[in-house]
């Protein structure tokens, strides 16, 4: 079933769990999360970053793609526009049948961000497209740019956004990072700030990074009311990992069986996700 975030993330807020949001960019990608959210009766939402939108699958490909999936499982399923930071392609997305896109303004400041928010928001809720807005500054963990303190979300400057804005879903910045952590290295998270956020807005909160933030810091966001989990890196680290035992099992392995045999095998780390965020049996 092929639904926006709005209803699914509205029921996970009332009810404290989280959705799994998992960064997918073809057919294969999309359909193994899919078909773990289905093992686990769980809504489920495709991310499709900007990046790999305009290099490897524009909005016209994509979406045909994971509407059919969607309307084939009776599984909720929101096709979200990841990090949108064109406003063109935002509201290109939204056109081509987008069920929810993303705006990452907030390097335009406060009141940068409110406005293209609210003007992407404008455009998108008479399409019955939901919108997350993000408010504070996500690092990156390739050249150790990591999310520092002063780059965290301000809760009184996210109380004038979300009520400014009138996005469905607030993405916060509380300590994770983009990108793969060194070996040993797990993120701290600010659970008093997230809770002061939660309190104040009262509504869906969206963690970034979500990869190799480690198992407590997960459960205790999602206890604290976090409602929508990113995972691109580790889920792209599954794939990766299957290829690679798959070649060193038999080198000499048929392409299409290849494919089909790694698509199967990265089934199971959005499972495991889909389990730490609660949302089993909650579609």
């Amino acid at each position: 079933m092929y639904v926006s975030m709005t209803e699914m993330l509205k029921k996970a807020n009332q009810n404290n769990y989280a959705v799994m949001a998992i960064n997918c960019f073809n057919l294969e990608t999309a359909r193994a999360v899919i078909k773990a959210a289905e093992l686990e009766n769980s809504p489920i939402i495709i991310n499709v970053v900007q990046e790999h939108l305009l290099n490897h699958c524009d909005s016209e490909l994509i979406t045909p793609i994971v509407k059919k999936l969607a309307n084939r499982t009776n599984i909720k399923v929101a096709l979200n526009f990841d990090h949108g930071q064109d406003v063109l392609l935002l509201k290109k997305a939204i056109d081509d049948g987008f069920s929810s896109v993303m705006v990452d303004a907030s390097r335009f400041g406060l009141e940068g961000n409110i406005a293209m928010t609210k003007e992407i928001v404008q455009y998108a809720h008479p399409k019955g497209v939901s919108v997350e807005g993000e408010i504070g500054c996500m690092g990156a963990t390739e050249g150790a740019n990591f999310t520092v303190n002063d780059m965290y979300t301000n809760p009184k400057e996210a109380l004038r956004f979300v009520k400014e804005t009138g996005i469905d879903a607030l993405a916060i910045s509380i300590g994770s990072s983009h990108g793969n952590y060194p070996n040993g290295m797990v993120p701290k998270f600010d659970f008093e700030r997230l809770k002061t956020i939660k309190e104040l807005t009262k509504m869906p909160l969206v963690l970034h990074g979500g990869s190799g933030s480690g198992e407590d810091n997960i459960l205790k966001s999602v206890k604290y009311g976090i409602n929508k989990i990113n995972v691109g890196c580790d889920f792209m680290n599954a794939n990766i990992a299957a290829i690679k035992a798959r070649l060193k099992e038999n080198p000499d392995i048929n392409y299409y069986v290849l494919m089909h045999q790694v698509e199967q095998d990265s089934i199971n780390l959005v499972r495991y996700y889909i389990k730490l965020s609660g949302s089993q049996n909650k579609n």
